[in-house]
């Protein structure tokens, strides 16, 4: 049987992204956990065989997750990006994208701190090292060439959020390159982080832009229970003006009432200008 995906597989000119918190893989949990990664890893291959994004940001990824995911989206996909750590180990924010269609040119991975390029770096409040993903790809059917940048914000110190916030807003306005932002930003729709990336339009909301809700603006961290509308939704697809976005959702798939995640994965469809 053939799970019916939210939006699945697209083609040239459009682009499907994702932003998939996966939730890091944690020990000693009991058997009946719907925590455990065990149970948890099967039903988050479903869900991408089921969408077939383009390019998937992912947050929370372990690098047995990170390998898990490779192997489970096949080997038309390939990704960027290591661990947070200073010995580049440990839970990572990995960009995975479909090779047929894109081409990468380049990328790098930051800290989220006022030393970007020290791995492992926080000074911004934050306890646990933060990162940013980024890359420059090139498609294959249309030549358009785009960044992606791939992120997950500190969920304690709110200063941390609004000063990666607004690294995340500078990086984007000082390229000419329409971009796309993908996200677990540990903050609401409205709040102080949001407006600080979101502030002089440099990058929008592709809810509040898509022509095509495909479903209820869901919070998108359910923590393995039912969805709910008055939760917040603090994972995010960001893009730039003129990059159209046709339909996007928050994807509430269970897969015989078991969660792939404790975070709800977004996802958007958009076709990048020419």
């Amino acid at each position: 049987m053939t799970d019916t995906p939210l939006l699945g597989p697209v083609t040239a000119p459009e682009l499907q992204v994702m932003s998939f918190n996966i939730r890091r893989r944690m020990p000693r949990l009991l058997p009946g956990n719907p925590d455990r990664w065990v149970k948890r890893r099967p039903l988050v291959a479903r869900l991408l065989e089921s969408e077939v994004p383009s390019i998937i940001g992912v947050q929370e990824a372990l690098p047995d997750q990170a390998a898990f995911l490779r192997h489970a989206l096949g080997t038309r996909y390939r990704s960027v990006g290591y661990g947070r750590n200073a010995d580049r180990g440990g839970e990572g924010c990995p960009l995975f994208y479909d090779g047929r269609r894109l081409a990468m040119l380049q990328w790098k991975q930051t800290a989220l701190s006022d030393t970007p390029d020290a791995s492992g770096s926080t000074t911004w409040g934050n306890k646990v090292p933060r990162v940013l993903v980024e890359a420059v790809f090139r498609d294959r059917e249309t030549g358009v060439e785009f960044r992606v940048l791939n992120t997950h914000f500190d969920h304690r110190s709110r200063n941390a959020r609004i000063h990666s916030a607004t690294r995340v807003r500078e990086i984007v306005a000082a390229s000419p390159l329409p971009a796309l932002v993908t996200g677990d930003f540990n903050t609401s729709v409205g709040s102080l982080p949001y407006q600080a990336i979101t502030t002089g339009g440099t990058l929008v909301d592709t809810w509040d832009v898509a022509s095509e809700h495909v479903s209820e603006a869901w919070g998108t961290f359910p923590d393995y229970r039912p969805p709910r509308l008055d939760h917040k939704r603090i994972d995010w697809i960001l893009a730039t003006p003129g990059i159209s976005v046709s339909r996007t959702g928050v994807n509430v798939a269970r897969f015989d009432g078991a969660w792939p995640s404790d975070h709800a994965p977004v996802q958007a469809i958009v076709t990048l200008p020419v």
